[in-house]
């Protein structure tokens, strides 16, 4: 064996989470049309759904509960998904190869849920569903900042083995040149391709801003907790 790595060397928990995503793509626009609309809208993040004041909502009682999860595997067509899962496969991987499979999907559960917590406190009571992986995504990106863009110059370009990247300190990503550019594209794309909220009729709306933001801090400040790979010093800070 000569050692070199495949050029698309993708873990198996970001390949299932993005099989997951595209399934339920195609078994939803499979389904005659009131059909899909009705499981997309049971599947999504509805605000409406905790004021009380519209209890027809499709889903029901049992969604309040699921759809903080669902509403990250279901996308309001073929160009949101493809983003998605585009982002996911570039970001998620890296995550996922620095801490594992198992704690990927936890990270992103988490950071998924701490992005429709903030929207929800935004936009209690609102009809407005939010789909996709957005948040979750939002996530990944800010997580693998931490390691990425704190790497020293010694140890670029990346190794194969991410663990062996040190991971950089909250304050000291936060000052990072390269964190700030980043940031400054990602809001960009946000504009441009507007991943997010979208009407009761499936029609684009524009961007579920504050979940996106919500995952991405979510990501940005608990990834350490997640994290097993090298470490800066005793002190570093999650």
């Amino acid at each position: 064996m000569n050692g070199r790595q495949p050029v698309f060397n993708i873990p198996t928990s970001v390949v299932l989470a993005a099989l997951a995503l595209v399934v339920l793509h195609v078994v939803r626009i499979a389904l005659p049309p009131e059909i899909g609309q009705s499981m997309l809208l049971a599947l999504a993040f509805i605000p409406a759904r905790y004021s009380g004041q519209v209890p027809d909502i499709p889903g029901g009682e049992w969604s309040s509960v699921t759809s903080f999860i669902t509403y990250m595997f279901v996308h309001g067509d073929v160009t949101h998904l493809a983003i998605n899962t585009i982002w996911m496969l570039a970001f998620g991987s890296a995550v996922a190869k620095r801490i594992g499979g198992i704690r990927f999907l936890m990270f992103s559960a988490l950071c998924g849920i701490s992005g429709v917590l903030v929207h929800l406190a935004v936009h209690f009571g609102e009809l407005i569903p939010v789909v996709g992986a957005s948040a979750a995504i939002s996530g990944h990106m800010a997580g693998a900042i931490r390691f990425m863009f704190g790497a020293s110059r010694s140890i670029m370009p990346l190794p194969e083995n991410l663990e062996l990247v040190p991971l950089a300190g909250i304050m000291e990503t936060l000052t990072n040149g390269r964190f700030l550019i980043f940031l400054g594209v990602w809001a960009a794309l946000n504009l441009l391709f507007g991943l997010g909220g979208f009407q009761m009729d499936g029609s684009n709306t524009g961007i579920a801003w504050e979940a996106h933001i919500g995952g991405f801090l979510c990501g940005l400040f608990v990834f350490g907790a997640f994290d097993r790979g090298a470490k800066k010093g005793a002190n570093q800070t999650f």
